[in-house]
């Protein structure tokens, strides 16, 4: 799981906004992965998402990377900054925008 582990930590550092979701982009498996989905096709920003039922050891790596226990999970600019609910919640009133912007602003410099 070691190896898994630090794979899935480089791809949430090199990956500007990365999602863990039920499902993919294309096909959410959740009401929560697709409302989190939702949130960043409503920005119209690239986002990334990683199916956590193509390897069973995806979830528990990565609970033991966030200490968080359900998905989706949200890491925007290499930083985890929650699930479903509080993603939402950032974007109706207006945290997640601005933090979008930073985390794609620094890949593009």
């Amino acid at each position: 799981m070691t190896d898994l582990k630090a794979q899935m930590e480089q791809l949430i550092a090199e990956t500007p906004i990365l999602l863990f979701t039920k499902g993919n982009k294309m096909f959410p498996r959740c009401g929560f992965s697709a409302a989190v989905i939702d949130v960043f096709n409503q920005l119209g920003v690239p986002f990334e998402t990683v199916d956590i039922f193509e390897d069973p050891a995806i979830k528990p790596t990565l609970s033991s990377i966030t200490e968080w226990p359900t998905t989706p999970q949200v890491f925007v600019g290499g930083k985890f900054i929650g699930g479903g609910d509080i993603v939402r919640e950032m974007h109706a009133n207006g945290d997640l925008k601005p933090l979008v912007d930073k985390a794609l602003g620094a890949q593009s410099e």
